[in-house]
């Protein structure tokens, strides 16, 4: 008995693979849609059948109406269409090839000379005369002079209306002036110029135009004393200086006044340093130069500070902080480190007498100002300057970097790395965070240079330093024992850590707190102290007996340990144990023992007299009543006057 089964067959759902990506995506082709799965069926129709073969199949069917005369027309015309459905299609791409044809043959003829004569039909040339071209050449040279004499006359005319006097401004001299230095066009008899940053690669809206007209005679004394006005100093007091000028420059309301970047860092509402960006600082007068001059530059000027701003404020919201960065008005609050904020503020005023104008700038801070100029002339450069090769019209393409990843095999943690960028909030919140930290440890250690007299901390700053590091080099010595020991570590404080780097090749992370940074320099002490004795003590033939860097014994403090050495005489009878304790302060004590111990009593259990040359129970000396200038000094006279003893 046989059994059927229904047998489905189905294409397969999986598209083809149209790319594979570097970390191994599979990209899959889409399916086709209606319309180009009727083109792809279109191409697959044959038009190269002839006319012959459609005389065939038309008598063929002409045969078969005869057989059939019962069969109706409709019945023919059905089976007719089911036959050759594309059929109007091809004779409308015949008709058109046929048309393309005969006007390829019309354009052959055309061009073909021996078919059709182009050429013009030659005649006769004129006659030249000589001296009618010297004529016309005279004529025109003379109607040249004559446009050039009448423009000199008109200036001189011009130039005698203004009163003669050469000192006088003049206006096509201005302009000359003004157009060296600013971008001017002109627009429906006004010239128009541009303050902003475009070609320098902005993306800021703000269209930053200005007006130039001429100035009349009685308006060149005003016009000079407002466009001077507003010329902020080193000091923040306004300066006013009365300029004549022929031209008039109209700057936008929104782009009048003074306008500044405050820069704060707050720490319990206190303010800890303060930096005022203004991009021209102390700006001076050219001699050559109008009031228009400063004019223009105090208007560039607020709007660069409006540019700036309004990018880190866009910055600021975009950014996922741990803690939120606030924008409220003209103001930007980020968190730093804990309980310390950073406030970016933008002051603009269009009042000479305001108190913005007139603020003293206290504790200002010339790298957050750099910093502030560089990273925004940095981010234009960077719209205009893209790395070779790069195509000249075609859309920008990746780096030059990324283009090399492929040849480099470079895997996906290096192609995200690549693709990773700081903002330039982010950056100035790491300078601001590094400034901060790295006035913390100057504070830490002259402070403890201050407060510790022996040994000796000397602190060297490098002076080329990057804007998120510094490094600094300890040295730790000894008054008149600098050849015996010179104990030297380096610290590199960064942004949010410091990494310390020891003599013996040690490497110690710490956080940002400063209470880590002083416990290691207290611990660098300790060592020092007992290293530099054990030296001093093999120059004096004294032996070491042990040495220990973390001594368990006595109460147990918080933070620090402490250190000891025992060293023993030349003949062995006299014991010296010195023990430095550095926790809050240097804690030194010293103790000595002598054999044979007087406090030796012999008796039926302890057999032998060697017994007798052990050492008797160490004394407590007073240390700070020693004689000696440091510690070192102190001991070398103690072990001396032991010595001397024996």
């Amino acid at each position: 008995m046989s059994v059927s089964a229904n047998i489905s067959v189905e294409a397969p759902i999986e598209s083809q693979i149209q790319e594979i990506a570097y970390d191994g995506t599979e990209i899959y082709q889409l399916p086709p849609t209606l319309s180009e799965h009727l083109a792809k069926c279109a191409a697959k129709i044959d038009f190269s059948k002839t006319v012959n073969d459609l005389d065939l199949v038309k008598q063929s069917i002409k045969k078969e109406d005869e057989k059939k005369d019962d069969d109706s027309k409709d019945a023919a015309a059905h089976f007719q269409s089911s036959l050759w459905p594309w059929d109007s299609v091809r004779n409308k791409l015949k008709d058109a090839f046929t048309e393309v044809c005969v006007l390829s043959d019309v354009l052959a003829i055309a061009k073909e000379k021996r078919f059709m004569v182009l050429d013009p039909i030659p005649q006769e040339p004129p006659e030249v005369k000589q001296m009618v071209q010297v004529y016309a050449r005279k004529k025109a040279l003379a109607s040249a002079a004559n446009i050039l004499l009448t423009g000199a006359e008109r200036l001189k005319t011009a130039h005698t209306d203004q009163g003669g006097s050469r000192s006088a401004p003049d206006f096509h001299i201005e302009l000359l002036r003004l157009r060296r230095n600013w971008r001017l066009k002109k627009v429906s008899n006004t010239i128009i110029g541009d303050l902003s940053y475009r070609t320098a690669g902005s993306k800021f809206m703000h269209p930053g135009m200005f007006e130039v007209t001429k100035a009349e005679d009685d308006d060149n004394n005003e016009e000079g004393a407002v466009g001077a006005m507003g010329a902020v100093g080193a000091g923040g007091v306004v300066s006013v200086q009365k300029l004549n000028s022929a031209l008039r420059v109209n700057v936008p309301t929104e782009l009048q006044g003074v306008a500044f970047i405050k820069v704060i860092t707050q720490k319990d509402q206190g303010d800890l340093c303060t930096a005022t960006l203004n991009m021209m600082g102390s700006t001076q007068m050219c001699p050559q130069a109008g009031a228009w001059q400063q004019t223009l530059e105090f208007a560039q000027n607020v709007l660069f500070c409006k540019e700036l701003f309004n990018q880190l404020a866009r910055e600021a919201v975009q950014l996922q902080a741990p803690i939120p960065h606030v924008v409220v008005g003209n103001q930007i609050r980020a968190t730093l480190l804990p309980g310390i904020q950073l406030v970016i503020s933008l002051c603009h005023s269009t009042s000479s007498d305001s108190n913005y104008s007139s603020e003293p700038i206290k504790d200002h801070d010339h790298v957050l100002e750099h910093s502030l100029h560089q990273l925004l002339r940095e981010f234009h450069h960077k719209n205009t300057h893209h790395p070779f090769p790069h195509p000249a019209s075609a859309p920008l393409g990746p780096s030059k970097k990324r283009m090399l990843a492929g040849p480099s095999a470079f895997d996906r943690y290096e192609l995200l790395e690549m693709t990773k960028s700081q903002t330039l909030l982010e950056q100035i919140i790491a300078q601001a965070q590094h400034i901060f930290l790295r006035r913390r440890a100057q504070y830490v250690l002259d402070t403890l240079a201050r407060e510790v007299k022996d040994p000796q901390i000397t602190s060297h700053w490098n002076a080329m330093n990057s804007p998120t590091m510094s490094c600094v080099k300890i040295n730790i010595t000894s008054h008149g024992y600098d050849a015996n020991l010179r104990t030297s570590l380096v610290i590199h404080v960064k942004e949010r850590s410091l990494k310390c780097i020891c003599r013996d090749g040690r490497i110690m992370h710490m956080s940002y707190e400063m209470q880590e940074l002083r416990d290691l320099i207290l611990y660098q002490i300790s060592q020092h102290q007992i290293i530099c004795l054990q030296n001093l003590a093999k120059c004096m033939a004294w032996q070491i007996l042990s040495n220990s860097s973390h001594l368990g014994i006595g109460s147990v403090e918080p933070l620090g340990n402490a250190s000891s050495c025992v060293l023993a005489s030349p003949n062995s009878d006299r014991l010296i144990a010195v023990q430095v304790r550095c926790d809050s302060q240097i804690d030194v004590k010293v103790y000595i023992a002598q054999s044979p111990g007087k406090d030796f009593f012999p008796g039926s259990l302890v057999q032998g007299r060697h017994w007798e040359h052990l050492a008797g129970h160490f004394k407590e000396l007073r240390f700070d009543k020693m004689e000696g200038k440091n510690f070192h000094n102190k001991l070398e006279f103690l072990m001396a006057s032991l010595t001397s003893q024996t």
